[in-house]
């Protein structure tokens, strides 16, 4: 069964759509709401930031959704604790926004390089619903490398793993910009943990090219032994996994040079708002959309049967 077969099991009809909360309004924020709205499982029932002529709450407000320019107040002014909380704000306040949100019985996923969270990265952690209220998806470079990585890992001896992301200046938010150090630290931990391999490297490049440069990562590794054809096999399979909840998601090289290996990843964007070439942004989200409607399958026999949430 493929991750998107998975998840499929998803509410019965008749069972209302649990309710979801967006803090943030930037690109990733307006990504998220339109994802939700094409989710049969998911409501939108607040968009919460803080700038009142954020397009993403321009974009919430024409689709119909409430929202509101008080933050996390907002979501925590709320009648009744929502199902799940997207945070797609920075790292910094994501700490804040879980220590007021743990007390709640809200999921909250987390789309900052906070790394407070449970790590998760559906083909390598399953699509079952999370065993922590606290989800991390690390981040762009970690949701486009690790399913190689971890694959690669499993099957030969890697000795050192390096991940090099590329994204245009145009989609990367004041929030990206803030958190490059989490960035680099979180992606590398993800690496780590995943793979076991302890000699690990992250960086981030923000591209000012014209015309933007679409997101890729560049997977560096030293798998002593390797031949092309073994490591070809086991990077498509992985990848074929990932196309499941991101079907931009490609492989353009793999090589081996030695002890070298190398694969280049690129993702279009699959999004009614983002432009095709902000696949950073919308690997992220396709991932945490997977996780809230795990959620939403998870909420669903207890709602059929009448039984609080």
């Amino acid at each position: 069964m493929t991750v998107a077969e998975d998840v499929t099991a998803a509410a019965p009809a008749t069972v209302p759509p649990v309710s979801v909360a967006v803090i943030g309004t930037g690109a990733i924020g307006q990504d998220l709401v339109s994802k939700i709205h094409r989710s049969a499982v998911l409501e939108c029932a607040l968009v919460a930031g803080r700038n009142p002529h954020s397009g993403g709450l321009e974009h919430a407000a024409r689709l119909g959704y409430p929202t509101s320019t008080d933050g996390i107040d907002a979501v925590l002014a709320a009648p009744r604790p929502f199902d799940v909380v997207f945070d797609a704000t920075n790292a910094q306040s994501h700490a804040e926004h879980w220590r007021l949100l743990r007390p709640l019985d809200t999921l909250l996923i987390d789309l900052t390089p906070s790394k407070v969270g449970q790590m998760v990265v559906p083909t390598i952690t399953g699509t079952h619903a999370p065993t922590e209220r606290n989800v991390s998806l690390i981040s762009c470079g970690g949701q486009a490398s690790t399913p190689i990585a971890h694959a690669l890992a499993a099957a030969f001896q890697v000795e050192y793993i390096e991940v090099v992301s590329t994204v245009a200046s145009s989609i990367a938010g004041r929030a990206t910009r803030l958190n490059l150090d989490e960035y680099v630290a979180t992606t590398g931990h993800a690496l780590t943990t995943f793979t076991g391999v302890a000699d690990t490297k992250a960086i981030l490049n923000i591209s000012p090219a014209v015309p933007p440069a679409t997101f890729r990562t560049a997977l560096h590794a030293v798998i002593p032994g390797a031949t092309a054809e073994a490591v070809r096999a086991v990077v498509a399979e992985a990848a074929e996994r990932v196309r499941a909840f991101a079907p931009g998601y490609e492989v353009i090289a793999c090589g081996v040079d030695g002890d070298r290996v190398v694969v280049s990843l690129e993702v279009i964007a699959d999004s009614d708002v983002l432009p095709r070439y902000a696949g950073n942004l919308d690997i992220i989200n396709s991932a945490a959309i997977l996780v809230a409607e795990q959620q939403a399958a998870r909420l669903a026999p207890a709602a059929g049967t009448g039984a609080a949430r």
